[in-house]
């Protein structure tokens, strides 16, 4: 087992000297660069693994330095500013869309205390008492970019994901915090590090897996990763918030979306997967939560969420915009509400360090039935409903048909009869 003195507090932090800072602050600036040029070659690798295609296999051995090649061929291609965008903010809006990116995982933990030239640090850049709370507030800024990016390029459909953008950070960040309120109750902490150490002997997802389910929900939204990439849908926006970018500043868009992926994953395995914990079994041996390990346990679980995402975005289609929004306001709201006030009544009621075992028992019974209950919803909002049967002729041939333009649950007319008997024959 790990033991108490290998969790960092929030004493631990702010004594570093400068040159230890800024090693820290440049190495998780370079695990946010490689994590995206890895990211994207094994997403069109798996992708095209699980499509029965080849991908990338001319640029470099087996293909692995396409991405490489695709960040220097972005980078020399020519920089086209249309006329009519409003150029001070089309020029702002990629640096807003990747600085809060990056900063938001100044919080995040990637292991114990250790020795770094004898200087004894947490690996971890610094922390907050509502650390958990900056990610939220520093991600929310981000989407500003996405918005910003769609109103000053003067064209409709940029603006058109836009607005989507913001109807999708009004709708899924509400349910996200309510699912950090949630591990706040449990934990009795908002800092990164002592949410960590409070996973010592029990990681949240066994405890509060509806919380976990809600916010990998909300996590896919917020990245506007498929099946939520509504805001630059290219069936019907072209190519949505960044269709008047190129060069460089598309890279930076392109950049911020992998790097915001890294960070919710990373959030996700803070809050919920125990952070840099190793996992049962490997937790038994006495060095697995120690010294440098710690760091791998944690990018492996960084990484099982990456490639959920690609997953996703290779196994489902684009859902439409009224399921969107019917799925965070009508589901993922009501039952994160119900869910937090279900925490805090068993925290309640099992108050007492003799009572850890029970309330973890009745958490995790009780997370079982709200589970199910947010999967029968969701199967209740996506489920093909039942089309009404045509009408039947009437004696006049000549007078029109009524068409009911609700048929169905979604304002579009239905099928005409010709291709209805056609397909049910």
């Amino acid at each position: 087992m790990t033991l108490a003195a290998d969790f960092p507090t929030l004493d631990d932090f702010g004594h570093d000297p400068i040159w230890l800072v800024v090693a820290k602050a440049l190495a998780v600036f370079v695990f946010l660069v490689v994590n995206p040029l890895v990211a994207i070659l094994l997403e069109r690798k798996i992708m095209a693994r699980m499509q029965t295609r080849i991908g990338p296999n001319r640029v470099g051995p087996k293909g692995i330095l396409q991405s490489l090649a695709d960040g220097v061929k972005l980078a020399l291609k020519e920089g086209i500013i249309p006329t009519g965008v409003d150029k001070v903010i089309y020029l702002l809006a990629p640096i807003i869309a990747v600085v809060p990116a990056v900063m938001a995982f100044a919080v995040i933990p990637f292991g114990p205390m250790v020795s770094v030239f004898g200087h004894q640090t947490p690996l971890q850049l610094t922390d907050l008492p509502v650390g958990v709370l900056y990610v939220l507030a520093v991600t929310s800024v981000g989407v500003y970019g996405i918005v910003l990016a769609g109103w000053s390029s003067g064209s409709t459909y940029p603006l058109l994901g836009g607005l989507r953008s913001t109807a999708q950070v009004i709708s899924y960040e509400i349910a996200m915090g309510l699912t950090f309120a949630a591990v706040f109750l449990d934990a009795a902490t908002m800092s990164t590090s002592g949410i960590v150490a409070a996973q010592e002997h029990h990681w949240y997802v066994l405890l509060l897996l509806p919380s976990f389910v809600i916010y990998a929900i909300s996590m896919v939204g917020e990245t506007n990763r498929a099946p939520f990439d509504l805001p630059e849908a290219e069936g019907e926006l072209v190519g949505g918030f960044h269709t008047e970018y190129s060069s460089l500043k598309f890279a930076m868009f392109m950049l911020a979306e992998y790097i915001n992926m890294v960070t919710v994953s990373a959030l996700a395995t803070t809050l919920f997967l125990g952070g840099w914990q190793a996992p049962w079994p490997v937790s038994t041996f006495d060095w697995a939560n120690s010294g440098w390990w710690p760091v791998l346990w944690f990018t492996l679980k960084v990484w099982a969420f990456l490639f959920v995402f690609i997953w996703l975005r290779t196994s489902l289609p684009r859902l439409r915009y009224d399921q969107f929004m019917n799925l965070g306001w009508k589901v993922l709201i009501p039952i994160s509400l119900t869910w937090v006030m279900v925490v805090a009544i068993i925290r309640a009621a099992f108050a007492g360090d003799d009572a850890d075992l029970t309330r973890a028992l009745v958490s995790a019974g009780a997370g079982l039935v709200v589970t199910g209950l947010i999967a029968y919803a969701v199967w209740r909002l996506m489920r093909v409903p039942d089309i009404p049967d045509p009408p039947q002729e009437t004696a006049d041939p000549a007078a029109p048909e009524a068409v009911d333009p609700m048929a169905g649950g979604f304002p579009v007319p239905p099928m005409p009869r010709t291709v209805r008997e056609t397909t049910d024959a």
